[in-house]
């Protein structure tokens, strides 16, 4: 719990029972969430990941009071988000896809304006607003209207709004998206600090190294559903074994991946553009071994090959059927989030 709040935790910050949320299309109808259960426990993070259009900002935007369910149940900080959404909004923050920031202010004058809707008083605000602009490495653009900001700085004035009245749930809607590699490892270092302090943390993501790096758990969601749950390394051991990785020379692919095949505990992954084969093997050493002769026998110039544990990526691409695409679309048909769910009452 972070000082002076005045909140308490309670066992499972974040709970929900069978939520589904459909909408209309051209073609009748689009099920976005299809009975999404989750239970995020006090003080962690869960990492939301699944494919474009999954049902992972449906989900929060449920939780955080945008969107109504049509069926299912959820609760934040103890309080049911259908029954009481103004309980719920003033226990959370929450920072979206896009930046939701007022161009026209500057950076602190948006901190300010935010500050006042949590109705923290003038000295306070200003006091978190300062904090805020040197956490955020903002200070020098304190006092410019946000419509001159880069992408990223608006981002990182997005996320700072978030935590003005420090609430013990944050929900982060993929939160580095825009930022620079810098920035992107500045604001992991804010979520762990977060953490470290008693903050309980929904991270939707599809950075899978962020997810590996941040969550104590992960959910997988494809097609409105949770079809996999647990911590990274329990999601990576199910999928087995080693992964033996080959790049080739040109023009040698197709052969490489017929003399991989025959090696291989499974399907073959191609990456075209870089010539290089990925595959399961057992046995560690000897399996590289048996490779090189492999490869020596078949006339393929191998120019690097190597093993691996298996990675999240490898998870999501066996659950999915896919490799995890960065991007800043929101999923689903759903109509975009009204601004200001800060949490702050409104």
């Amino acid at each position: 719990m972070s000082e002076g709040c005045g909140w308490v935790q309670p066992m499972s910050a974040i709970h929900a029972e069978g939520l589904v949320k459909v909408f209309p299309s051209r073609s009748g109808e689009v099920r976005a969430l299809d009975g999404v259960d989750l239970d995020v426990p006090a003080g962690t993070v869960l990492g939301l990941l699944g494919p474009n259009g999954a049902g992972k900002t449906t989900t929060v935007r449920i939780l955080t009071t945008l969107l109504t369910p049509d069926a299912g149940t959820a609760t934040v900080h103890g309080i049911d988000v259908a029954r009481d959404p103004q309980a719920v909004r003033r226990s959370i923050g929450l920072s979206g896809q896009y930046a939701a920031v007022d161009e026209y202010l500057t950076g602190r004058e948006n901190l300010l304006m935010i500050g006042r809707l949590y109705h923290l008083g003038g000295a306070a605000a200003r006091q978190r607003a300062g904090e805020l602009l040197e956490e955020f490495d903002l200070v020098d653009a304190a006092d410019r209207p946000t419509k001159t900001y880069s992408g990223g700085m608006r981002r990182r004035l997005d996320l700072a709004g978030a935590l003005v009245a420090r609430p013990p749930i944050i929900f982060l809607d993929e939160p580095t998206t825009g930022l620079d590699p810098r920035s992107r490892l500045a604001l992991w270092d804010v979520i762990e600090g977060l953490v470290r302090a008693g903050t309980t943390v929904l991270l939707t993501t599809q950075y899978l190294d962020e997810a590996d790096k941040l969550a104590d758990s992960i959910a997988v969601v494809d097609r409105g559903r949770v079809i996999a749950r647990g911590t990274s390394d329990a999601l990576k051991a199910q999928m087995g074994g080693e992964r033996l990785v080959v790049t080739v020379d040109h023009g040698q692919v197709e052969t490489g991946r017929a003399v991989l095949q025959g090696l291989a505990d499974g399907a073959v992954e191609v990456e075209e553009h870089t010539r290089t084969l990925v595959a399961p093997v057992a046995g560690g050493s000897t399996a590289l071994i048996d490779a090189v002769r492999a490869f020596d026998e078949a006339g393929v110039r191998v120019l690097d090959l190597g093993m691996r544990r298996p990675t999240l990526d490898d998870v999501f691409l066996q659950l999915t059927g896919h490799h995890a695409e960065p991007t800043d679309a929101a999923d689903g048909p759903e109509a975009p989030a009204t601004t200001g769910a800060r949490g702050a009452s409104r």
